[in-house]
C-alpha cells in the first residue's frame, strides 16, 4: 500500500471554501508553490515518490488512486510535491550518460547529447503532450452533466510523467544491456529484441496515459486512449517482416545531433 500524508482539509462544513483558502487554490498559487518547493530538498517525500516508481510497473493504479486521496484532502489532483519530478530527472541523466558511453561518444558530447534529452525530449515533447491531451480531455471527453469540473494542467503533466518514467527505464536502461551485443548486430534476433522492447515501452506509456485519465470520475470515453495499441502492433508486426531496428535509428539520431 501507498504510504500517504494526513492533511487537514481546507474545506469548511457548509462545504465552501473561504477567501484565503480559496485564494490558496487558484491556478497560480499552485503554480507558484510548486516551483517554490522544487529548490527545497528538504521538503520533498523522495520516498514516497520511489514508491509511486515502483508501483509504476507493479499496479499503476494504485499511483492514481492516490491522486483521488489528494484531491480529498488538498482539493487538487495534480502533484504538489516536485520529488517525483527530481527523481525522474535524475534517472533521465544518469541513462543518458549511459546511452553517451554505450554509443562510445566523448564527454562533450555526451553532455549535448543530455542537454537535448532533457529540454527538447523530456521538457519539451512534454509540455507539447500534456498541453494537447488536457486540451482533448476538456474539450471532447468532459461529461455533459459535468461541465463544471475540468482537467487540470498539472495533473496531464503529471500523467504524462507517469506514463513517460516506466518507457524511460525500458528504452533508456533496460535496452542499454542489449544494444551493442545484441540489438544492433543487424540480425532478426537483434530487431526483434530491439523492436519488442519498443512494444512494450510506448504500449506501458498508452495503458498508463488511459489510466491517469479514466481515474477523472467526470471524464467519458476514456477507452479511446487505448485506440492507438492498434497502430502500435500493426507497426511492431510490420518492422519485423520489413527489418526496421528502432533502437538502430534512435541511436543514428542521437549521433546526429551531437555532430
Amino acid at each position: 500500500m501507498l504510504p500517504s500524508m494526513s492533511m487537514n482539509s481546507p474545506v469548511q462544513g457548509n462545504g465552501a471554501l473561504n477567501s484565503r483558502d480559496a485564494a490558496r487554490h487558484t491556478a497560480g498559487a499552485k503554480r507558484y508553490k510548486y516551483l517554490r518547493r522544487l529548490f527545497r530538498f528538504r521538503q520533498m517525500d523522495f520516498e514516497f515518490a520511489a514508491w509511486q516508481m515502483l508501483y509504476l510497473f507493479t499496479s499503476p493504479q494504485r499511483v492514481y488512486r492516490n491522486f483521488h486521496y489528494r484531491k480529498q484532502t488538498k482539493d487538487q489532483w495534480a502533484r504538489d510535491d516536485p520529488a517525483f519530478l527530481v527523481l525522474l530527472s535524475i534517472w533521465l541523466c544518469v541513462s543518458t550518460i549511459g546511452f553517451g558511453f554505450v554509443l562510445d561518444m566523448g564527454f562533450f558530447e555526451t553532455i549535448k547529447l543530455l542537454l537535448w534529452v532533457v529540454f527538447i525530449d523530456c521538457i519539451g515533447v512534454g509540455l507539447l503532450i500534456s498541453t494537447l491531451m488536457w486540451f482533448i480531455s476538456n474539450k471532447y471527453l468532459v461529461k455533459r452533466q459535468s461541465r463544471d469540473y475540468d482537467v487540470e494542467w498539472g495533473y496531464a503533466f503529471d500523467v504524462h510523467l507517469n506514463a513517460f518514467y516506466p518507457l524511460l527505464v525500458i528504452l533508456h536502461f533496460i535496452q542499454l544491456f542489449f544494444i551493442n551485443h545484441v540489438i544492433l548486430t543487424d540480425t532478426f534476433i537483434g530487431y526483434l529484441v530491439g523492436n519488442t522492447l519498443w512494444l512494450v515501452a510506448v504500449g506501458y506509456y498508452i495503458y498508463v496515459t488511459f489510466l491517469g485519465y479514466s481515474a477523472l470520475p467526470f471524464l467519458k470515453n476514456t477507452v479511446i486512449l487505448l485506440y492507438p495499441f492498434a497502430p502500435l502492433i500493426l507497426l511492431y508486426g510490420l518492422s519485423l517482416a520489413l527489418g526496421w531496428n528502432f533502437t538502430h535509428m534512435l541511436c543514428s539520431f542521437y549521433k546526429y545531433r551531437v555532430k
